[in-house]
């Protein structure tokens, strides 16, 4: 029951006192062991931001970003080898696929909600969306921005903020400038997943660790 009340309050708190799309259909999917799904949630919490736009009393956008870290492609692992009954060897070579490339790039799961279909183009060249990764040493650009569809019963069980109306996209950035200096330094509390437009800016503050 306590276990159950937490889950119940950690996702009130995940949900914060923004408003949100309308969210259509079946809720996403949970894990039926309260503890298991309650971890996830937290771990989710950590890693994850959200922000909105606004121009006047119109909502232009809702946008939540995940940093894929070390500790959330674990947690993540296990949550789909429960859903999907993988077996211990398939999640071992999962996860040495999700540990090479942790090192290759630093990369968020970005869902985003766009009211006018026109301004959803992160993955164009000729995107109207300046999008950068802030951290202590400076600001980088994007190695690459990959759309992943319109959020479905499969990415909603990983990342719940999504309501159906979302799309998915996978933005990587480098792990080093061009002088060799890590782009997030070792002692890194925060970093920004920052998009900015003629229409207006978007912030997403997550732990780095």
């Amino acid at each position: 029951m306590k276990t159950r009340l937490r889950l119940a309050a950690l996702m009130v708190a995940l949900a914060g006192c923004v408003s949100t799309p309308p969210t259509l259909g079946d809720p996403a999917p949970v894990l039926k062991d309260e503890r298991q799904e309650l971890h996830y949630q937290q771990v989710l919490e950590r890693f994850s931001a959200r922000d909105e736009l606004y121009s006047g009393f119109d909502t232009m956008m809702f946008a939540a970003a995940t940093l894929q870290t070390q500790a959330f492609r674990e947690a993540r692992l296990q949550r789909a080898a429960i859903f999907k009954a993988l077996s211990q060897e398939r999640v071992r070579e999962l996860l040495t696929q999700e540990m090479a490339e942790v090192v290759q790039a630093h990369e968020f799961f970005l869902g985003v909600h766009v009211f006018n279909y026109r301004y959803e183009d992160f993955d164009r060249p000729s995107s109207i969306w300046n999008m950068v990764m802030v951290t202590p040493a400076g600001e980088v650009r994007p190695l690459s921005v990959e759309r992943l569809g319109r959020a479905d019963m499969e990415m909603r069980a990983f990342y719940p903020y999504m309501g159906v109306f979302w799309v998915g996209y996978r933005v990587r950035f480098p792990t080093t400038f061009l002088d060799g200096r890590p782009v997030i330094p070792p002692d890194t509390e925060r970093v920004v997943l920052r998009m900015a437009s003629t229409l207006g800016k978007v912030e997403m503050r997550v732990h780095a660790r």
